[in-house]
C-alpha cells in the first residue's frame, strides 16, 4: 500500500489508501485487544439491567507488541502519504523495522524516518558504541531493581487491599508507585536504547526529568514522549489541534487523551486515567490564559519557591492519576483515593527508610541529568574508576535484585 501511495498521484486514491491501511491496522488492534472488553461492558450492563444472554467471552491471544507496532505501522504509511519518508523496497528492511526486538514489546515507539536511513546504512563494530549501550542498560537494569522492584514492595500490598491500610500508607504506596512505573518503563527504555546502541541503532531518548515538571503539559513533553508526539502528530493535529476555538481545543485534548489511555489497556480504569491526564491539560490551558495578563502572578509561579510549589503540585497530581492506571478496577480505586484521609488502619508494609531512599535516589538523578551532569562527569573519569563504578552499580543491582520475577509493567500493553 505505501508504494501504492507513493506512486498514485490523484489525492483522493491516494487517502483511499491511506484510510484502508490505518483501518486495517487499527481493526487488528482493537480485535485482539478490545473485544473482549467491549463484549464484557455489553454483558455486565445487560447483567445489571436484569436481561439473561447466551454471549460468552472469546479465547483470544493478542500478538507480542501490537500496540507498539501498530502505531510504528500508521505513522509509516501515513509519513508516505505526507512524503515524509520513501516507502520501503527491501521487505527485510521494513521487517526489521517493525519487529526490531528492543523496542518491540514495550517500545520506546520508533519512527519510520528515524530508523529506516539506520537499516540501509552499513554498519561497524564501534567500541565506544558498544560502551555507550552497556551504560544506558546498566542504568535501565539498576532503574528496574533498585527502584522500580523495591517501591513495588510498598506499593502491592496496599493496591491489593487498601480497606486494610491508614491514611499514611496509602499516600506512601501512591508516591512508591509513581516511582515504581518511572523506574519500570524508564529503565525498560534505557535498556532498549542500550541494547540498539551495542547493534549499532539510535533509538531516540523516551524520557527527560517527568517528575521535574512544573505542568501536566510539561510532564507530557518529558513522559513517554515517543507516545505522546505520536498522540499529537496522528492524532490531535489531524483532529485540529489548538487552531479552533476553546472549545474544540479542549474537545481534541479529551479525545486525544482519553484514547491515550484506552490504548495502554482494554479497562475503564486506563479510560479514566486519560480522561482526567485530559482535564488536566484543560485545567493548565484555562489557568495559563488567567495569568497571562496577570504579571504578578506570573512573577510568584516562576520565583524559586513558585516554581517548586508548580512541580510538586504537578507531581501530586499524576501520582493521584497513577492510582487509576494501577487499580485493576475502578471500585479498587475508589478506595485507594476515599482512604488517603483514613486514620485508622495497618501502617506501611515496608519500612518508611525505603520509600525515603528511593525518593532520594530519584531526585538527585533528575538533579544529575537537568544539566547533562551526569555524562560529563562520566565523560571525565579515569577507565579504571568508570569502569570501578560500573562494577559497583552492578553489584548494587545484584544486591536488590527481586527474589522473585516481576515483569516489565509495560509488556502488558
Amino acid at each position: 500500500l505505501a508504494h501504492g501511495i507513493q506512486a498514485l498521484k490523484t489525492p483522493g486514491w491516494r487517502k483511499a489508501l491511506v484510510a484502508v491501511s490505518v483501518t486495517a491496522n487499527l481493526g487488528l488492534l482493537c480485535y485482539f485487544k478490545y473485544t473482549n472488553f467491549f463484549l464484557g461492558s455489553i454483558l455486565t450492563a445487560l447483567h445489571r439491567h436484569g436481561a439473561a444472554s447466551s454471549f460468552h467471552l472469546l479465547s483470544i491471544l493478542a500478538p507480542l507488541g501490537i500496540s507498539f507496532y501498530t502505531f510504528e505501522a500508521i505513522n509509516y504509511i501515513v509519513d508516505v502519504y505526507r512524503g515524509r519518508v520513501r516507502a520501503e523496497r527491501n521487505l527485510a528492511n521494513f521487517m526489521l523495522f517493525i519487529l526490531f526486538f528492543p523496542h518491540l514489546i514495550a517500545g520506546p515507539i520508533v519512527r519510520a524516518r528515524d530508523f529506516l536511513p539506520q537499516v540501509r546504512r552499513r554498519k561497524r563494530w564501534d567500541w565506544m558504541r558498544v560502551e555507550l549501550g552497556a551504560r544506558f542498560f546498566l542504568m535501565g537494569l539498576f532503574k528496574k531493581w533498585f527502584i522500580a522492584d523495591r517501591m513495588a514492595l510498598f506499593a502491592d500490598p496496599v493496591f491489593q487491599y487498601p480497606s486494610n491500610y491508614s491514611g499514611v500508607a496509602i499516600w506512601m504506596a501512591v508516591i512508591a508507585y509513581a516511582l515504581e512505573i518511572y523506574g519500570d518503563f524508564s529503565g525498560y527504555t534505557d535498556m532498549a536504547i542500550g541494547t540498539a546502541h551495542m547493534l549499532g541503532f539510535h533509538l531516540a531518548k523516551n524520557f527527560d526529568m517527568p517528575y521535574l515538571s512544573a505542568n501536566v503539559a510539561e510532564f507530557w513533553r518529558r513522559w513517554h514522549i515517543s507516545l505522546s508526539t505520536w498522540l499529537r502528530d496522528y492524532l490531535f493535529i489531524p483532529l485540529g489541534g489548538s487552531r479552533g476555538g476553546k472549545w474544540q481545543t479542549c474537545r481534541n485534548l479529551l479525545i486525544t487523551m482519553t484514547l491515550g489511555g484506552l490504548w495502554h489497556g482494554a479497562n475503564w480504569t486506563f479510560i479514566i486515567w486519560g480522561l482526567l491526564h485530559g482535564l488536566l491539560l484543560i485545567g493548565h490551558r484555562q489557568f495559563h490564559s488567567f495569568c497571562e495578563g496577570r504579571p504578578l502572578w506570573r512573577r510568584v509561579l516562576q520565583s524559586g519557591p513558585g516554581t517548586a510549589a508548580r512541580i510538586l503540585t504537578t507531581f501530586l497530581a499524576v501520582s493521584l492519576c497513577w492510582v487509576f492506571f494501577r487499580a485493576q478496577t475502578f471500585e479498587n480505586a475508589t478506595r485507594m483515593l476515599g482512604g488517603l484521609v483514613r486514620s485508622h488502619g495497618m501502617g506501611s508494609p515496608m519500612p518508611a527508610v525505603g520509600l525515603y531512599l528511593t525518593v532520594g535516589v530519584v531526585v538527585i538523578c533528575h538533579l544529575l541529568a537537568r544539566r547533562n551532569l551526569w555524562q560529563r562527569i562520566v565523560e571525565r573519569l579515569p577507565a579504571p574508576v568508570l569502569g570501578a563504578g560500573y562494577a559497583l552499580v552492578l553489584a548494587l543491582c545484584l544486591l536488590f535484585a527481586p527474589m522473585t520475577e516481576k515483569p516489565f509493567i509495560y509488556f502488558q500493553f
